[in-house]
């Protein structure tokens, strides 16, 4: 095998095989953290200058939003309060409607009573004039001058 001797050093094959590949070893690990230093030097820089967006314009249409969103609300509210007032409205119509009703349903049932009662009256006046008729043919008939006509 081969062998470097420096300054009364003797290294053989192995041992050279070994220093070179720590030395490999070193350089790259020296190369990441330089290039990784780097990066961080960099981020470093455009975190220093950076600058935050305008969001003004988002927060622009937010407020409109919030706007309409509490207009619309206040209309939401308002129907509300109109449908309520219908509501309201409907039911004590209804109970006045139902009393009309019952009322005129009263009216209704006395006008037939009264009817009734007079048809009553009507057929028993009509019976006591057909009795009385009768009892006029009947002695308009029985006349003896009725027989003298004949």
């Amino acid at each position: 095998m081969a062998e470097i001797e420096y300054k009364g050093l003797k290294i053989g094959g192995g041992k050279i095989f070994i220093v070179l590949s720590l030395l490999g070893t070193l350089g790259g690990a020296a190369w990441t953290g330089f290039t990784f230093y780097q990066d961080y030097l960099d981020m470093k820089a455009k975190i220093q200058n950076y600058t935050a967006p305008d969001l003004g314009y988002i927060e622009e249409e937010l407020a409109v939003v919030k706007s309409e969103i509490s207009s619309v609300l206040e209309e939401v509210t308002l129907v509300n309060d109109v449908a309520q007032s219908l509501k309201n409205d409907l039911r004590s119509d209804i109970k006045l409607m139902k009393e009309d009703i019952r009322n005129i349903d009263k009216i209704v049932n006395d006008i037939e009573d009264r009817v009734k009662a007079n048809e009553r009256e009507i057929a028993d006046d009509f019976k006591l004039l057909e009795e009385e008729i009768s009892d006029k043919i009947n002695k308009a008939l029985n006349n003896p001058l009725n027989a003298i006509s004949n």
